[in-house]
């Protein structure tokens, strides 16, 4: 426990308590709309009995009762994880590239991990546990470009030349998986939903392969609060302070790739997530990243599951793509970080 918060120590504890908890009421809250307000033609006045029914034995609703369970309960689960996995990995990457703009999936992080599922599936795999582990490498391969992009010369040091390398990246990448798609129709048909990111046809046993890996990120995560508090001080006052920069930087991408490929294999790549998580965890809370970690713990699950309510809303019956609304949310944010007057610094 004495390493827990040492790892975790901030300032102002309090306020940041307050927010946390604030936070956490606010996602209690909306995971409810999300139950109340979803898959299957149940009301919300039928469903939030169904709700109070769920702990008795028997029900007299068991269709309000099914949909409950087996539709909406694992869809928000899994966007809670999802929401929660892809904020502290953009929190993470940011930190690491001291590039306020770095976001996964304008990265090519995202779009690695989807071309690596997608070469997964041409080649014969189909189980949950292989896409998994293929998303985690592809997204390590993204990971790798990033930092490799980051400590070019010209580009590192200028956050919109480090994003448009990105969107290259991730345009080919791209390119690539709609090539695979239109050569092969049974690659098509098995990732036609996912590759557009969605969290419709989810189940929970979905999220029994990403829980070890998220355990390990989640651990190292805590262990690496600390030295990049001191990295955003400066390489010498990291080196100064005890820490080894380059270490915490390829321990970083591991964790990202772990956060963000199992979140691509869950839902699909969803976009600038990364983006405006950290952001708004950093206007609440300032640049200290141990500070914006706990606050994009909430906030994450709060704009993943928040959109994919919209998603059902706005075009009823049917409902658009998570990742539609997603970008409909970010680009704002991504355009107005890009013409304020001066970026965020860490």
């Amino acid at each position: 426990m004495r390493v827990l918060t040492h790892c975790l120590s901030f300032g102002k504890p309090r306020s940041l308590i307050g927010l946390w908890l604030g936070l956490s009421g606010l996602l209690i809250a909306i995971a409810l709309l999300s139950l109340l307000y979803g898959a299957g033609d149940v009301g919300p006045a039928r469903a939030w009995q169904a709700l109070q029914d769920l702990g008795a034995a028997a029900s007299y609703d068991s269709e309000a009762r099914f949909v409950i369970a087996e539709l909406r309960a694992p869809r928000l689960w899994i966007g809670l994880v999802v929401g929660a996995a892809l904020g502290i990995a953009g929190a993470l990457l940011q930190a690491v590239t001291r590039n306020p703009l770095a976001e996964p999936g304008l990265l090519g992080v995202s779009a690695g991990a989807a071309f690596a599922v997608t070469l997964a599936i041409l080649w014969g795999a189909d189980t949950a546990t292989l896409r998994v582990s293929v998303a985690q490498l592809g997204a390590l391969g993204g990971c790798l470009c990033v930092l490799a992009a980051a400590r070019l010369q010209g580009i590192g040091n200028d956050p919109v030349r480090l994003i448009l390398a990105g969107a290259i990246l991730s345009g080919l990448l791209h390119s690539l998986s709609s090539l695979i798609l239109l050569y092969d129709q049974y690659t098509a048909d098995e990732i036609r939903f996912w590759v557009v990111g969605s969290l419709a046809g989810r189940q929970l046993d979905d999220l029994a392969p990403l829980f070890p890996s998220l355990g390990v990120a989640a651990l190292l995560t805590i262990l690496l609060a600390r030295p990049l508090a001191a990295l955003a001080l400066g390489e010498h006052v990291a080196i100064g302070l005890g820490h080894h920069p380059r270490v915490v930087r390829l321990l970083v991408i591991v964790v990202v790739a772990l956060l963000v490929g199992g979140a691509t294999a869950a839902a699909g790549p969803i976009a600038f997530v990364g983006l405006v998580v950290p952001f708004a965890a950093r206007a609440l809370a300032g640049p200290d990243i141990r500070r914006t970690l706990w606050l994009c713990l909430p906030l994450g699950p709060i704009v993943v599951v928040s959109a994919d309510i919209v998603s059902r809303l706005v075009v009823p019956p049917s409902e658009l793509p998570l990742g539609v609304l997603t970008a409909l949310i970010g680009a704002p944010v991504l355009i107005g970080v890009v013409r304020g007057r001066r970026l965020p610094t860490f």
